[in-house]
């Protein structure tokens, strides 16, 4: 069982999920776009925990305050997964699911501030070590730069910094009431009501298009985000937030693996990407190491 399993390899099964999601989610963006891709993983989240949840022996009783907790975040992760695929299509899969890992640098803190949660040496190194990888990644030469659009980068790192409150948040819901895949589920059918208001919204922005060549790749996509939610929710019932969170964004070493494997022609790596993909690997080991 889950349980029985030590939060930073939990963490890492998580970050191994993210990764293949965003891998997916890349490929169908070509054809499609990021409300397009959001609808659909919501939906597979929605419905598999339900399904998971009445099957494993029904809704468990918790409190009010607990069930409140639950659902408010729930109402975060349309936006998370909406500005994580839009970071994704605007800036790339390994560049832009990397921003999306500085949520270590806001969970962290928010930890240790509110929850009362310790920071060691260890992981604070490691955690500069992560945020140092993002930030070779994420540079921009001349040629990028005339191609670039500043405000892109806003989508992975507003998705992180949503991330980084999430996280401690569930950290502490679960310290209330453990039910890992009660939290889950409920985020799931809490989300998507949520971003079905915004599609129909009169002011609403892109809409879905539903083109058969990203539908494949958009189901792969949505089922490894919503194995990725429940293994963190899982992590985050038996581990901290400062070794759970930094872990869970080592993703990115997984996505440049998996951009080397999946998209080329789609996506080029450079030195400065495979460097920062490094950084993040040091950081990874500084922080599992911690008992």
């Amino acid at each position: 069982m889950l349980f029985d399993l030590p939060a930073q390899l939990i963490a890492l099964a998580a970050a191994l999920s993210y990764a293949t999601s965003g891998i997916a989610a890349k490929r169908g963006l070509r054809y499609s776009t990021p409300i397009t891709v959001t609808l659909v993983s919501v939906t597979i989240h929605a419905v598999t925990l339900w399904t998971a949840l009445l099957l494993s022996g029904g809704i468990p009783a918790v409190s009010w305050w607990v069930l409140f907790l639950f659902a408010l975040t729930g109402t975060l992760q349309p936006i998370i997964r909406l500005f994580t695929y839009a970071g994704i299509h605007y800036v790339g899969a390994s560049r832009g699911t990397t921003l999306r890992g500085a949520h270590p640098l806001f969970s962290t803190t928010l930890a240790i501030i509110f929850l009362g949660e310790q920071a060691s040496l260890p992981i604070i190194a490691g955690t500069v070590l992560i945020v140092a990888g993002i930030t070779l990644i994420s540079w921009q030469t001349e040629a990028q730069r005339a191609l670039f659009r500043w405000w892109h980068i806003g989508y992975p790192l507003g998705a992180a910094f949503l991330a980084g409150i999430s996280h401690p948040l569930r950290r502490y819901a679960l310290g209330l009431a453990n039910e890992p895949l009660y939290l889950a589920a409920v985020i799931g059918i809490v989300a998507l009501p949520w971003l079905g208001s915004y599609i129909v919204l009169p002011t609403k922005g892109e809409q879905p298009v539903w083109n058969r060549q990203s539908i494949g790749p958009f189901l792969f996509a949505g089922v490894f985000e919503t194995l990725g939610i429940v293994l963190v929710i899982f992590a985050l019932s038996v581990g901290q937030v400062v070794i759970v969170s930094p872990i869970v964004a080592t993703s990115p070493l997984w996505i440049l693996l998996g951009t080397w494997l999946f998209l080329r022609g789609i996506e080029r790596l450079t030195l400065r990407t495979i460097l920062g993909a490094l950084c993040v690997v040091a950081g990874t080991i500084a922080i599992t190491v911690v008992r």
